[in-house]
């Protein structure tokens, strides 16, 4: 039988790959610590239960597959109060059933097959969020990796790209704050992208996902800067959930928003092909988007893990406070992610995630192949366990 070569070159997906690095190996301590996944430990909000108990009849009908009138209502209001941008819930809003799957079925309802007469180009952060390149290659385009490391601040320096890369770009991938390394596009920085999208005719798509834990002060988004700026609302689509700001990455609740012609391409593939979130979770995710006190609560337990790491690993070389997120990207010993992983988890019991994971290999240089991703998720004490575990194991 035939099977389709457009995955065929995929690297197994960072967990998979972690496991088989670890096989085999016994960890050094029987009190271990994972700090490899993104997955929130803080509290729910309080209020999960109750909703959800008050709305179990939606159970029993098909959710509308744009998610409830309450739900986009309620995401539409929270844009407006933490963006200061009015969206039309009917038409520039869409729930997802999880960001994931929004970014890749975005990627195939707006992504042309050709892009100034040529094959499409889909840019992107290296390191990066895996679906980016695999919604690339399932709609035939070119994934382009650029290098997103200390030298450019750890955001993509697209606008040096050649411009014969920039005008085949039909779409361009921003994570800020970013995963793994919480660094945060600036106001110049998106202001400079958003001109080159008008100059060289591409989309943006904002992964927004990590927007609500910042250390300092908010992250600008992209529906903010494109009415700053009075860009054509089209060129921007952003992406958010309620995984890491409400501690509810099991609800798999998001979405996508963008300029009506947008939406309207993606709404009707998503007709076709989307999965809709039951309404009984709609109407808690609905409560979430209009709840604050659970998010700055969050956030406040955020803040201390960011002054524990400092205080644990502030004097290390190389070390980096991120701006917002809760990942650590720290600097491999010896240049070796793999190497510093396989060390911790066999000498102390903690796993963590190999840098090069989240990144491909491009002109015999792969990002991030000499870090390692320590997610701050776990609850603090346990936190500064595994933090003082690294800081002895691979530093001192």
């Amino acid at each position: 039988m035939n099977f389709p070569e457009r995955f065929s070159k995929l690297p197994y997906y960072a967990f998979p790959r972690l496991r088989a690095l670890l096989q085999g190996t016994p960890p050094g301590r029987p009190d271990t610590i994972t700090m490899t996944i993104g997955e929130p430990r803080h509290p729910m909000p309080a209020f999960v239960a109750e909703v959800l108990a008050g709305a179990t009849a939606g159970f029993a009908v098909y959710p509308p597959n744009d998610g409830s009138d309450g739900l986009r209502g309620a995401i539409a209001e929270w844009v407006e109060g933490r963006y200061d941008v009015a969206l039309d819930a009917d038409s520039q809003i869409m729930a997802l059933n999880g960001t994931r799957e929004g970014l890749f079925n975005t990627v195939v309802a707006l992504c042309p097959e050709t892009q100034r007469g040529k094959r499409p180009i889909v840019l992107m952060p290296n390191p990066f969020y895996q679906v980016y390149a695999v919604a690339a290659l399932a709609v035939g385009a070119e994934p382009v990796y650029v290098p997103a490391t200390e030298t450019t601040g750890h955001l993509p320096d697209y606008a040096g790209l050649p411009p014969e890369v920039l005008n085949r770009a039909a779409v361009v991938f921003l994570c800020s704050p970013a995963n793994p390394q919480g660094a945060v596009a600036d106001r110049a920085y998106w202001h400079e992208l958003l001109g080159l999208a008008e100059r060289h005719d591409f989309r943006i798509f904002s992964d927004e996902c990590y927007s609500e834990i910042w250390r300092d002060g908010p992250p600008p988004g992209g529906l903010e800067l494109v009415a700053e700026a009075g860009t054509d609302p089209e060129r921007v689509v952003v992406f958010n959930s309620l995984s890491k700001r409400s501690n509810m990455p099991g609800l798999r609740s998001g979405f996508v928003a963008g300029g009506p012609e947008a939406m309207a391409h993606v709404r009707q593939l998503r007709a076709y092909a989307g999965a809709p979130l039951p309404l009984p979770l709609q109407a808690v995710a609905e409560a979430a988007w209009r709840d604050e006190a659970h998010v700055v609560a969050s956030r406040a337990l955020y803040a201390e893990k960011y002054r524990a790491a400092e205080e644990l690993l502030g004097g290390l070389p190389g070390y980096e406070t991120p701006e917002a997120g809760f990942f650590l990207w720290l600097p491999a010993p010896g240049g070796d992610g793999e190497t510093a992983a396989l060390r911790l988890w066999r000498e102390a019991g903690v796993k963590v995630l190999p840098g090069g994971y989240l990144a491909r290999s491009v002109g015999g240089e792969t990002p991030g192949a000499d870090r390692i991703r320590v997610a701050m998720v776990a609850p603090l004490e346990e936190m500064r366990d595994g933090l003082a575990r690294i800081r002895s194991c691979l530093y001192d």
